[in-house]
């Protein structure tokens, strides 16, 4: 095993490692990610809506809510100067009654608190004109919400992280870590060979291995890393073409998450969910029995959804690091000043917003490596 010495490694090649990686190396570091697939981006940041969240529900001055709105208007600039695919096609937040219209006279007030400052109160009527497909009592209209392109926006990240200097290695797996004087000692595996990294910055950003990464550390302390939790979300695919040019939302539901909702792709097709199955491991199948599920939640806004038309699409699973049942949590950060080792920075529960916010949570973690 050989030994050589890198002077910032990032674990993860997902979005929010490659946008972490971009930052540092623009700040002058120079960067190496370490990513166990073959691929960037292949578990969370490849399974998810693709949606730009305006920032809406997230808890007034959690992390959360403070890197969706400032990633959101960091993420538009971005795709735009580099022409990268999107569309802020905006989202209806429907409800169905007046118990949940006046859930959303909350869910508003909550989100002017964050800073969105753009919601628009629409009538059934207005709802009807927008989308005459969509039954509810009313709605709220997000014109910030947004879909991109996840992929070329990751592929964008890593060109700017190697034209600054900095490198992905993938099929690069750390097996463990351990902390010495000048940094971190990381035992990594790689196609035939495994050899040692001694890296003087270290960030955490593997995702749905970030705990995993720092029970590794020797010397850590191991009562801050969070018990995770898998939260699997499954899509179902419209076989036909959806009458629907925004985003359609229900009320949210603790028990459910944000609900099954409708989004779209760059090209116009239709899918539906995630729903919430806690799951114990990895997979990524999506059971087509489950569409029974999905259809009566859909056609509470949508009682035009004929039968028959969903077919199972591809699922995605989330990190969570609260247990079923509890109350979601923030983005869990952690760096020096929580675990008192220098140049160490962890990521935990990086779920939705994630993406949106990942600019943002890049910028933070650049401040928080340059105390």
């Amino acid at each position: 095993m050989y030994s050589e010495q890198i002077d910032c490694a990032v674990i993860g090649a997902g979005v929010i490692g490659l946008a972490i990686a971009r930052a540092l190396a623009l700040r002058g570091r120079d960067v190496m990610v370490l990513e166990t697939a073959g691929l960037i981006g292949s578990e969370i940041s490849s399974r998810n809506s693709e949606v730009i969240h305006a920032g809406i529900y997230y808890a007034p001055a959690s992390k959360k809510a403070e890197f969706c709105v400032a990633g959101r208007q960091a993420i538009y600039r971005y795709v735009r100067e580099r022409g990268i695919g999107h569309k802020r096609c905006g989202k209806l937040l429907v409800a169905n009654n007046a118990e949940q219209l006046e859930k959303l006279r909350s869910i508003q007030k909550n989100a002017e608190g964050n800073g969105v400052d753009d919601l628009v109160w629409l009538s059934k009527n207005d709802v009807f004109s927008l989308e005459p497909d969509c039954q509810c009592s009313g709605a709220l209209l997000s014109p910030s919400t947004g879909i991109i392109d996840t992929h070329a926006y990751m592929l964008s990240l890593q060109g700017d992280l190697e034209a600054a200097g900095g490198m992905v290695a993938l099929n690069a797996h750390v097996r463990r870590a351990q902390v010495i004087d000048d940094g971190i000692a990381l035992t990594v595996e790689t196609p035939g060979e495994t050899m040692c990294l001694r890296t003087r910055t270290m960030v955490n950003a593997a995702g749905l291995f970030a705990p995993e990464i720092a029970r590794s550390i020797t010397d850590f302390p191991q009562h801050l890393v969070p018990q995770d939790y898998y939260a699997k979300g499954n899509y179902f695919s419209l076989s036909t073409k959806a009458p629907f040019s925004h985003l359609i939302y229900p009320v949210p539901d603790e028990s459910a998450g944000l609900g099954v909702h409708l989004t779209l792709d760059l090209a116009g097709q239709a899918r539906f969910g995630p729903d919430v199955q806690w799951v114990n491991s990895l997979d990524y199948d999506v059971d087509p029995a489950r569409a029974r599920l999905f259809y009566p939640a859909i056609r509470r806004y949508w009682p035009g959804l004929p039968d028959g038309s969903l077919i199972p699409g591809y699922s995605g699973i989330r990190p969570k690091i609260q247990a079923p049942g509890e109350s979601a949590k923030d983005f869990l950060i952690l760096g020096p000043k929580d675990h008192g080792i220098r140049n160490l920075v962890h990521l935990f529960g990086i779920e939705s917003p994630g993406l949106t916010s990942s600019l943002a949570i890049a910028d933070h973690v650049s401040k928080i490596l340059s105390e």
